[in-house]
């Protein structure tokens, strides 16, 4: 049942599921997605004593701005935007969860909020994306490649393709980043539903020029970038979780972060699946936050 509650800037739609004195997972999605992308991690979880709550992300489905706050997409916005959430439902500790955006989100709020992210699973994307200084950081050509429609959201032309072809753009990425998957239109439409919200033009190209310095950031958040400065270490339990096939943000750069984990850390990569790893394959992830919930993994990075 879809919920709604609010924070300081929005009203946050979101569906929740299991008891409220179950431990709480609170799940980010990413882009292009919605809620729907948990679907098939939540049930699971619930039946094994888990409480999930998974909030439409700032410009998706009907998750809304209170004001004429600036539609900001950084990662930082939506990371402050999980802790109002989890302030607003009394929550002092929660299992983080989060996707693409989500992930780089995660990674901030462990950084921020140590004391309120009891572990952190991060899924398609390694430590660093949000940090400041990301941007002037060297980009493999591969993944130069990779990112061709993040170069194209930084030019107008950008914005007017996904503003009059959301769907369709929406669509073409899911089949580049997951080229094993094979989604039904079904699948896809009941998420692209969450595409048409208002905001969500302007979220998404403000994030991306934002990412690459070409865009101002939202002053509302200066006070917490102000301590993202030097690539912080993460003192929360974190598993991180990549396709090998991923066509978005290429498996090999989360290679070699152990060094900025300083309360367990493990990273896997899954053969054969891509970007959507909670879609392509939900028993990886239901496993990574079975084992988040009381056990501390150690620094290590396997395949499988």
């Amino acid at each position: 049942m879809l919920k709604r509650i609010q924070t300081s800037l929005l009203e946050i739609a979101y569906e929740e599921r299991g008891e409220e004195n179950y431990l709480s997972i609170i799940f980010a999605h990413g882009f292009p997605d919605d809620v729907r992308t948990w679907d098939k991690v939540v049930e699971p979880l619930v039946a094994e004593g888990f409480r999930t709550l998974a909030p439409y992300t700032r410009g998706y489905g009907k998750t809304s701005f209170l004001d004429d706050a600036m539609r900001s997409g950084e990662y930082v916005a939506i990371a402050q935007d999980i802790i109002e959430f989890a302030d607003a439902l009394g929550l002092d500790k929660f299992i983080f969860v989060g996707h693409d955006w989500g992930a780089a989100a995660g990674y901030l709020a462990a950084i921020l909020y140590p004391e309120r992210v009891q572990s952190l699973v991060a899924l398609a994307g390694g430590y660093g994306m949000g940090l400041p200084g990301y941007a002037h950081k060297p980009v493999p050509l591969d993944q130069i490649r990779a990112y061709w429609y993040q170069w194209h959201f930084n030019l107008e032309k950008g914005r007017i393709t996904l503003a009059s072809e959301r769907r369709e753009f929406c669509r073409e990425l899911w089949k580049i980043w997951s080229p094993s998957w094979n989604f039904d239109e079904t699948t896809f439409d009941e998420t692209a539903k969450s595409f048409d919200n208002p905001d969500f033009v302007d979220v998404v190209i403000h994030s991306y020029r934002r990412r690459w310095d070409n865009a101002s950031r939202d002053s509302h958040y200066k006070e917490l970038e102000a301590k993202l400065v030097g690539e912080p270490k993460i003192s929360v339990p974190t598993i991180t979780i990549v396709g090998a096939e991923d066509g978005a943000t290429l498996a090999e750069s989360s290679e070699g972060k152990e060094q900025f984990f300083i309360g367990g850390y493990e990273r896997r990569v899954l053969n054969g699946v891509g970007h959507f790893i909670q879609r392509e394959k939900p028993e990886a992830v239901i496993e990574a936050v079975q084992k988040m919930r009381n056990v501390r993994p150690t620094v290590q990075s396997i395949s499988n």
